[in-house]
């Protein structure tokens, strides 16, 4: 049986994102690769514009993401695996979501990076806030 990868980091934290902590956190020599994917606060959504944005979290989302993090490593695909989500208000352009995954090879750092921010997305219990410019307003992701 192949080793579990580690998971090093797994938060959601209401202070800025670091790209370059998370790229630290899965530096491994073992690792031929290292995979990163960045989420922005975009400037629409719908086709309306945004003007801000504001997660709330659920108690629980800290360790629902811990536990996420663990599945993706569990069956040793990859060496290292770090997850952090932004809660509270941010502007246009802030840093929501960073992951960072390295592996041995490209192909499992890809397909484990794109599985961790998918089912994070659809799990951790993080609610979205969005005001548009013209002040109406709209919930995603509720239950």
């Amino acid at each position: 049986m192949t080793d579990p990868g580690q998971v090093v980091l797994a938060e959601v934290r209401d202070t800025p994102l670091s790209v370059d902590e998370l790229l630290a956190a899965v530096r491994d020599r073992r690792a031929g690769a290292t995979c990163l994917f960045v989420g922005h606060v975009r400037d629409h959504d719908h086709g309306e514009p945004v003007e801000v944005l504001d997660y709330e979290v659920h108690p629980s989302a800290a360790q629902v993401a811990t536990d996420l993090a663990a599945r993706m490593a569990a069956d040793g695909r990859v060496l290292r695996i770090a997850v952090v989500h932004r809660y509270g208000h941010l502007e246009v352009g802030d840093l929501a979501v960073v992951a960072a995954v390295s592996a041995a090879h490209r192909a499992e750092a890809f397909e484990v990076c794109r599985a961790l921010v998918d089912e994070f997305k659809a799990t951790v219990p993080i609610w979205k806030h969005q005001t548009f410019t013209d002040g109406s307003d709209e919930w995603v992701g509720l239950p």
